[in-house]
This record gives structure tokens, sequence and C-alpha cells, in this order.
């Protein structure tokens, strides 16, 4: 029920328009931005120097892995499905359990957990001293490479991650040519069939917690916002996913359940909102949802 008056309570407050545009670019530090860059790339942060933060985040394809369940060092599988890194700076917290509050916290979590990079940032200071990456330290950080050095240089760089030139930003902003009329019947369709509750803000998502099966229980495993705080009532309870560039991340959810926009769309009316939906109307929303995807910033394919 508290999740219920959420919703209720943020409609309420959501300004005239549900959705805002992003900002085109947000301040950062050109040096610590190329440098992030280059370790986001680098499988040198894992153990058995396999594994980078791009193996799971394609930067080319959404911003995710196009997995279920991503895979780390040693082929082994983890057991929830990779949100994209695009926009995630915007999110009010990170993971689907909301465990992090930033994505200052949540950088160093990859790296030290067992199934995807399993290493120790001691292991990774001591590599990235002995290569050409001290130098690149050395000349930014006084104090050289450190772990909250290694952190900060990769959080730089994924504050760069954003994709504010969408066709629908564009038609926010007054330009009403940049999307179809189809597009546009499809926006009207995702505020009345009550999408719009929980996908809202400048990330269309992204921004609070809700029960996944909210009027139709799911039997799921994965247990949410409780593995935070050990509420019973937190169970199933996930953040709520940004929308944008959401055609290029299937599988959807955090369990990867549903392979195409079609299948989540249909689960969504009936498990979330519990309202009938036709194909015309799926169609429609589904066409609106691609006019979200973004163009790639120039941290990316600079």
């Amino acid at each position: 029920m508290k999740y219920v008056l959420l919703i209720i309570s943020t409609i309420l407050n959501l300004y005239a328009e549900p959705i805002t545009p992003l900002p085109l670019q947000l301040k950062t530090d050109p040096a610590k931005v190329a440098l992030g860059k280059a370790l986001f790339s680098d499988p040198i942060l894992s153990h058995d120097g396999t594994i980078s933060c791009a193996s799971c985040h394609d930067l080319f394809q959404g911003g995710d892995d196009a997995r279920v369940f991503a895979k780390g060092i040693h082929n082994q599988e983890g057991n929830i499905n990779t949100p994209t890194v695009l926009n995630a700076v915007f999110n009010f917290s990170q993971f689907w359990d909301g465990r992090a509050k930033d994505l200052r916290e949540q950088a160093a979590g990859p790296i030290e957990n067992p199934i995807e990079m399993g290493n120790s940032f001691e292991n990774v200071i001591r590599t990235l001293t002995k290569s050409h990456y001290k130098e690149k330290f050395d000349a930014i950080y006084p104090n050289g490479i450190t772990k909250d050095n290694i952190i900060d240089a990769i959080v730089e760089f994924e504050k760069t991650l954003i994709t504010p030139d969408t066709p629908f930003d564009n038609y926010l902003k007054g330009d009403k040519n940049t999307i179809s009329q189809e597009q546009k019947e499809g926006y009207t369709l995702f505020k009345e069939k009550g999408c719009i509750a929980c996908h809202h803000g400048k990330n269309i998502g992204g921004n609070m917690y809700n029960k996944f099966g909210l009027l139709i229980s799911i039997k799921d495993d994965h247990l949410g916002r409780f593995n935070v705080t050990k509420n019973e009532n937190d169970k199933q309870v996930f953040k709520v996913p940004s929308l944008r560039n959401i055609a290029k991340t299937a599988p959807y959810f955090h369990n990867g359940s549903a392979e195409n926009l079609k299948k989540a769309v249909y689960f969504m009316a009936k498990h979330q909102v519990g309202r009938p939906i036709s194909k015309v109307e799926v169609t429609k929303i589904i066409a609106f949802l691609e006019s979200l995807t973004g163009k790639l910033p120039k941290s990316i394919i600079e």
C-alpha cells in the first residue's frame, strides 16, 4: 500500500510536463575524463586481466551487455540484469536494490565483486603502479594512485555519459516535428495508462523505488531493497529504471525476463498499472519509447 500512496503522491507533485529534457552536459575535468575513459575500457582492473567495465557496459550498444545476466571472470554468470551506465549519473541511487547512493559508491562494487572482476583495490593499485598509468595519475593527483583516485577518474568519465539530444527532448523543447504522430499518440497513452507514475523526470525513471508485480504478484527469487533494509515490505522492490535509450537495452527488468519491448509493455500494463491495452496501443507506446534514444556523447566517439 505504501508504494501505491508513493505513486499517487509523486503524480500530484509532478510539474506540468512530467518529463523534462536532460542538460546538454555536466561540468567535468577533461584530464580526469580521459584517464577514467582509459580505465573504464581496460581489463587491467580485473584480477585475471579479462574483464573491463566496458565488458558489461558496451557504450555503443545502449550501455549494457545485451545479456540476461552478465558474465565476469572465469566465465562466471551473475544473477541480475546489467543496468545501463548511460545517464546513470542522474539516478537517485545505483544498482537495482539501491545499495549505492551514487556513482562513487557504485564504481567500487564490480572491481571487488568475486563474480565480476574478482579483484581487490590493493592489488589494482600495485598493478597500476607498475604500468603506464602511474605517470598519468601522478600528473593529475598529488597523491598518485589510490582507491579514491581510481574511483574519482572513472566517475568523472561516467558523468559525461549522458544522451540529451533525443527526438523527444527536442520535442519537449518546442520542435514538434522531431517525433511522429504515432510517437505523440504513444506518449499520450504512456501518460493515460499510468506508466508516467514511475517513469518521469529528466531521466524518465531512476528516481524512486517500486514493487515488481505491484498489482499481480510475481514469483521472483530476487529480493530487491530487502537486501539493504531487511524490511519485509521491501521484498521484490526495485529502483525504477530509466527509460532513456530503452530501445537499445534488451532484455528488460532486473531478471531479464522480457526479451523485447513488446513483452515488457504488455507485462507492465498487466502487472504494474492494471490497465487493459490493445496491440495498436502497444505499438504506439513502443514508437514513443524509440524516440528516447539519444546520440552518443563526444567522450565516447572521440
